[in-house]
């Protein structure tokens, strides 16, 4: 007959559970795995899934009960390590849409938006449209994988043990902060500076010829311009979006 004790029990719950805490954060604040697209059901079973193939491969994890206190601050913890990476990950896509806002802004398209039928929100075209692109590019670079082994790779920078509570850095939070802006001013500088210019040449313009009705002409000029500049340049911001991406996978998993 086979007995098992209390404490084995235990020890076998924790070795699942605080993986699986971690893992199913993760994909509950990651892109692409926290799309409205994707049931719950799905993200519970894939989490589920990733911990089986993931834990026996892990350390022995602590020996704390996941119904004491120490094991309920433990689970906050795994949460908090796999919320962090998948706000990591947001970091880019919400830089990539920072700098269409600013693309938008100096193209005069601030104000056209469309209804996105997934998020049930209004959307900036410029800023949809290269959150489209970095979403195809994630993909392609295999960017959910590059998730995964940074979760992995997480187990053993942040063990799930009551030392590893001491790991939450409030300047890797600040960092994200000012990553965004910097990488969206990144992005949308090229566009920026070709604007600036076209600003420049049309207020020499009105200078020389009063009579030409900057409304009428301005606006198409600045729209054809900014579209050109953004299309020629997409291929070299690739690069950018990957660096973008990879960057902040990067920075929790440190």
């Amino acid at each position: 007959m086979i007995s098992v004790s209390a404490a084995e029990l235990d020890l076998w719950l924790a070795g699942f559970l605080y993986p699986f805490f971690r893992i199913l954060a993760l994909l509950a604040a990651a892109p692409l795995f926290a799309h409205r697209s994707v049931p719950r059901r799905v993200r519970i079973g894939l989490a589920v899934l990733l911990t089986l193939l993931v834990a026996p491969t892990l350390p022995p994890a602590a020996p704390v009960s996941p119904f004491t206190a120490e094991g309920v601050l433990l689970i906050v913890q795994q949460v908090l390590v796999g919320g962090a990476l998948g706000l990591a990950v947001h970091v880019a896509f919400a830089a990539v849409g920072l700098a269409g806002d600013m693309i938008g802004l100096q193209m005069g398209l601030s104000f056209a938006a469309f209804i996105d039928p997934v998020n049930s929100e209004q959307s900036p075209i410029i800023g949809s449209f290269l959150t489209m692109t970095l979403m195809l590019v994630f993909v392609a670079i295999n960017g959910h994988l590059l998730i995964v082994a940074a979760l992995v790779d997480s187990f053993a920078t942040v063990p799930p043990t009551i030392t590893g509570l001491r790991w939450v850095d409030a300047w890797k939070v600040a960092e994200t902060g000012t990553a965004l802006f910097a990488q969206g001013l990144q992005i949308a500088l090229p566009v920026i500076g070709a604007m600036l210019l076209t600003n420049l040449a049309f207020g020499i313009l009105t200078r020389t010829a009063p009579q030409l009705n900057l409304f009428a002409v301005g606006f198409p000029v600045t729209l054809i311009v900014g579209l050109l500049v953004l299309l020629l340049g997409l291929r070299h911001q690739i690069p950018v979006f990957e660096g973008v991406l990879t960057r902040s996978v990067e920075l929790f998993a440190r």
